[in-house]
């Protein structure tokens, strides 16, 4: 990303994270921390981070947990569902840190923690935590709308097919 000398393939068509300004820090298996500088346009109308930018770099930091950079590009592991808690507010001008951490992994199924803070980690002031969880899915190839029958071999969605939710506990099984 930006000013980042560590790179991962799904960033590469990645503009929510470019917009957003994300840097990666460090990558390794199941863990990755990134930072973001909080601007004007990220504020709410309380003058504080809004939410949803919060949200949305921690799971850019929960993906890159989940998805080796150097996996063969068959699969891709995406989250199944997400809790999020904001303990503190975050302002404009401030570097924000977000550190994920794989907790468990069984079969296609992970469970990842994503700590952020203002400032660095050393710092401890958690202005959020988020829990992801992860499935990973085959990729499929995705439909060139502009050209009647092609595709686009090097843009890809997951295989939500083999994915239902259940009604009653809002987790994802295996159909």
């Amino acid at each position: 990303m930006l000013g980042s000398s560590i790179s991962h393939p799904i960033l590469t068509n990645d503009y929510a994270s470019e917009w957003l300004g994300i840097e990666v820090r460090t990558l390794g298996d199941g863990h990755a921390t990134i930072t973001m500088t909080l601007r004007r346009e990220m504020m709410n109308g309380f003058g504080v981070t809004h939410g949803g930018m919060i949200f949305a770099f921690a799971d850019t930091a929960f993906a890159l947990a989940c998805n080796p950079a150097d996996g063969d590009g068959s699969t891709m592991t995406v989250a199944s569902g997400v809790d999020v808690n904001f303990l503190k507010p975050s302002h404009e001008g401030q570097t924000i840190t977000a550190t994920a951490e794989r907790r468990s992994s069984q079969g296609r199924s992970g469970i990842f923690d994503v700590r952020i803070f203002a400032g660095a980690p050393e710092n401890d002031e958690v202005i959020a935590e988020f829990r992801g969880r992860s499935r990973t899915v085959p990729k499929r190839a995705v439909p060139d709308k502009t050209m009647p029958d092609k595709t686009v071999p090097d843009k890809t969605v997951p295989d939500l097919t083999t994915i239902s939710a259940s009604s009653s506990t809002g987790e994802a099984r295996q159909r």
